[in-house]
């Protein structure tokens, strides 16, 4: 390349930087292994471009850099303002220089704040031709809690933004600070009793909440709920829903639906058929079958639908459709969609999204449809409502505490219906890290920051609202999203892409108001590689972290137990771990060698993880929780001893896998695979093999013995 070539290449590859820097996409990254590692400019353009930046030559990066400078110039008010309570905060507004402006708020109670502008004074510029200024105003410190309007009169022109104003530490959560208390975590699809249909259900949670609570539980943490396709087959993974916001109707129990009571004797028999088919289903220990499962129970629904409802049951329907508003309607329609029209077909073309003229004709065409999925989610929400409080009444202070996945389907609901603040051309996943250590693709969109934020977080707000209803927890699946995400470009491999970050501010501050208005803990999943400051801010709003016993290390090999997080939830295990018992026989290492997912040679990854394993084991001895000799110590004792151990922390949670309690040893999920190996499909089985069912868990020798290891290790009775 010639001299005045390469300076150019130069200048244009720097300004290509400049303008990423702008756009919040990181030009470099720190590696699992400590390295900083440059971002192509290759990644920088495909980024950019799905962020809707041009910038493919150096005209346009130099136009886009330009942009990127006056975009805030160009409007009156921000697209929205997201606050704490009772901190200064200031607002930047931009008006024609010299021009008159007046604010104020308009809060959702009703009542009205006037706001005084503060002398900040800016110089201004010259934006498309007029010369503009930028005036500063000062919030009122007293505004409560809530979504609020802030208005801005200019000239005669009135413009609004939302103003949110959210909590600057977690109430619900941080009573917990000053207590311990301890909860299971299960995946409740493979959580099965001798009335399920071969798949655990909300049923299966009600008793699984009565179950523990009378253990001493505080809380039952599940894997996602949200919804799947609307028909089989549908997606295994609770983690790659078509939606965030709805539930999944495979979980319902058909025979709590009142309406089944009422049924017509053939209609009656016909379910019993079904059920009867299927109940044989949850005495196997092999594979989970969602669709079998799902078919059955959709042809049972659709009959109980039939069955007219009650005055008072009609009008809770007509108040809970009220309540979920146009986005239930869309989803419905989604449905609707989903399981009449091919994916590829010119009607799906046409109905491009849930305000095209093409699906405003379809949502006639299709009442009957729609109305059915509309009803489903109302069964959905019933019962889940009926699960926390069961547990409740069983004396749990949380109760059901929900997960938050960290995406949706390409395909799904929510690509669909949110079309206008998804990022295209992208993908979320993870980089290489020391488990994964060819990256990970997860194959979602990711939310387009620019996008999420003009839309005044609305969509956000309404998911989790709709996941908080009857919840008394959420756990956030890699809360680290809310910070950045790991963006890769289609058609590019997972160690091809680039953090791009978001406003956390806003992001966590609404999350906290959402669950503190509704009594609910957060508890976010910080695994995994982050900048250091992410987790004090997590502690100062008081989101609680989560700390897994193997993971948890220094500079001088595994923490002290005292050296753990209060904020914290602290188990041993991990869903995406073998359970203990696995874990301690080394099959994460043997099922990754089998699955071609080491890049170093299986000798030294072994040795490797004895290493790491022995050396948690050592701790755990000095505590005398073992025995010194590892042959002393059976597994099921070691297993103890390690949950043993996590109650010697501060943590305010403590979490115990059901897989552990009762000695399942096959490994639920195996990160960066999606064929190669059936996740989310091991229903919970012993260490015989043999399936264990929910009515046997209060007679089951190992499940009541760590219960009462983690007691009294508490000192509870």
């Amino acid at each position: 390349m010639a001299g005045t070539e390469q300076i150019q290449h130069d200048r244009t590859d720097t300004l290509l930087r400049e303008l990423a820097s702008a756009h919040r996409v990181a030009t470099s990254f720190w590696g699992f292994d400590g390295q900083e590692r440059a971002v192509s400019s290759q990644t920088l353009r495909k980024v950019l471009t799905a962020l809707g930046v041009p910038a493919n030559t150096s005209e346009e990066v130099e136009t886009s850099l330009a942009d990127a400078s006056l975009e805030p110039w160009r409007r009156l008010l921000p697209p929205v303002v997201v606050v704490r309570e009772r901190q200064e905060s200031r607002v930047p507004l931009h008006v024609p220089h010299g021009s008159a402006l007046r604010v104020w708020i308009s809060a959702e109670d009703g009542r009205r704040f006037d706001v005084a502008q503060t002398d900040d004074w800016e110089s201004p510029r010259e934006v498309d031709g007029v010369l503009t200024g930028r005036a500063t105003f000062s919030l009122p410190l007293g505004l409560p809690l809530g979504w609020h309007t802030l208005y801005a009169e200019n000239e005669g022109r009135v413009s609004e933004c939302p103003l949110v104003v959210t909590p600057a530490r977690l109430a619900t959560t941080d009573r917990l600070q000053d207590s311990r208390s301890w909860g299971l975590m299960a995946q409740l699809y493979s959580v099965r009793s001798s009335r399920s249909w071969g798949i655990g259900d909300f049923a299966d949670l009600n008793d699984l909440g009565a179950i523990s609570g009378a253990e001493g539980a505080s809380f039952v943490l599940v894997n996602p709920l949200h919804a799947a396709e609307p028909k089989p087959p549908v997606e295994d993974s609770p983690y790659l829903p078509a939606t965030r916001r709805f539930f999944n109707p495979l979980y319902v129990r058909i025979e709590d639906i009142p309406e089944y009571g009422y049924l017509e004797p053939a209609a009656r028999e016909e379910i019993e058929r079904l059920a009867d088919r299927l109940h044989p289903a949850n005495r196997a220990a092999d594979l989970l079958d969602r669709a079998t499962s799902f078919d059955a129970k959709l042809a049972a629904l659709r009959l109980v639908f039939a069955v007219p409802r009650s005055p008072s049951r009609e009008r809770q329907y007509e108040r809970f459709r009220a309540e979920l508003g146009r986005g239930l309607d869309d989803f419905s329609l989604w449905c609707s969609l989903a399981e009449t029209l091919p994916p590829s077909s010119a009607e799906w073309a046409a109905a491009s999204s849930p305000s095209s003229r093409r699906a405003d004709e379809l949502r006639e065409e299709l009442a009957d449809r729609i109305e059915f999925h509309r009803w489903l989610q109302w069964i959905c929400d019933e019962q889940l409502e009926r699960a926390q409080r069961s547990a409740k009444q069983a004396g749990m202070e949380i109760g059901i505490v929900h997960d938050l996945a960290v995406g949706v389907k390409l395909d799904g609901a929510d690509a669909w219906m949110l079309s206008d603040v998804l990022a295209k051309g992208v993908t979320v996943g993870a980089p290489p890290d020391v488990f994964n250590q060819q990256g990970q693709n997860w194959n979602q969109p990711p939310w387009h920051p620019a996008r999420l934020a003009a839309a005044g977080y609305a969509p956000y707000r309404d998911m989790l609202r709709t996941i908080l209803r009857h919840a008394g927890g959420i756990r956030v699946d890699h809360i680290l999203g809310l910070f950045r995400l790991w963006w890769i470009p289609e058609g590019g491999g997972p160690e091809e892409g680039t953090y791009v970050y978001y406003d956390h501010e806003a992001l966590i501050g609404i999350l906290a108001l959402e669950a503190q208005r509704a009594g609910a803990i957060v508890v976010g999943e910080d695994l995994g590689v982050f900048e250091p400051w992410v987790r004090d801010y997590l502690s100062e709003r008081v989101i609680f972290g989560t700390s897994i016993l193997w993971f948890e290390h220094d500079d001088g090999g595994p923490l002290a137990p005292e050296q753990y997080r209060r904020a914290c939830l602290t188990s041993v295990n991990t869903h995406d771990l073998p359970p203990t018992a696995g874990y301690l026989a080394g099959e994460h290492v043997k099922l990754r060698e089998s699955l071609g997912l080491l890049r170093r040679p299986v000798e030294e990854e072994r040795a490797a993880d004895a290493a790491e394993r022995e050396a948690v084991l050592a701790r755990v001895r000095e505590r005398g929780l073992l025995p010194p000799l590892e042959s002393e110590a059976g597994v099921q004792r070691t297993v103890e001893a390690l949950y043993a151990f996590t109650a010697l922390t501060p943590s305010a949670l403590l979490g115990i896998a059901l897989v552990d309690a009762v000695g399942e040893r096959r490994t639920q999920n195996q990160p960066g695979t999606e064929n190669e190996y059936p996740n989310w499909r091991i229903p919970l089985a012993g260490p015989d093999g043999e399936a264990i069912l929910l009515d046997e868990l209060p007679r089951n020798e190992r499940f009541g013995s760590l219960l009462k290891t983690v007691r009294e290790a508490l000192g509870e009775r």
